[in-house]
């Protein structure tokens, strides 16, 4: 579960999937601003200089993330519309790049900036519980009801049954 560490997404997955008894285990970068700045200066000593600080914190954090992600089957990368989240963009990337299946998770009013790491997902979500229900789907090919409620018409009955071209 990678992006955005400002709203409650992440909980929202962890609850979804325990709920549906989905065998699944989470994972997730530092999701602690002061313990992913700080992480290299408690492991490995404090530095004089803040580049040196970050530069640490961050080689750690990368080891930590790239590990997470070549153990993942499916990779949740969530944007905000609030802050750029250059490492999401980043974790998708190397994602992408592993062969990972990716699931994106950002609001609709940020999709034309995401569109090309939009492309390289299976499934693009709007909601945390989208990504659950996709999860169950893939998993054990439960589907929840339709998402448009009663204004949700299958398929066959908007073009017909046995439409040779649907």
């Amino acid at each position: 579960l990678s992006g955005e560490i400002h709203r409650d997404w992440r909980e929202v997955i962890a609850e979804g999937v325990a709920e549906k008894k989905l065998p699944v285990t989470l994972s997730s970068p530092n999701t602690s601003h002061e313990d992913s700045d700080d992480c290299g200066a408690i492991i490995l000593g404090m530095e004089e200089e803040r580049r040196n600080w970050d530069k640490i914190g961050a080689n750690l954090n990368n080891l930590r993330t790239k590990t997470l992600i070549k153990d993942a089957d499916i990779v949740v990368v969530r944007f905000g519309p609030k802050y750029r989240q250059w490492n999401a963009a980043f974790d998708a990337g190397y994602a992408s790049a592993l062969g990972k299946e990716i699931i994106t998770l950002h609001p609709p009013e940020i999709s034309h900036m995401l569109k090309e790491v939009n492309s390289a997902a299976s499934v693009v979500c709007e909601e945390a519980g989208q990504v659950v229900d996709t999860l169950a789907y893939v998993i054990n090919g439960d589907l929840p009801p339709p998402r448009d409620g009663d204004k949700f018409v299958p398929i066959a009955d908007r073009l017909g049954a046995g439409n040779p071209n649907p």
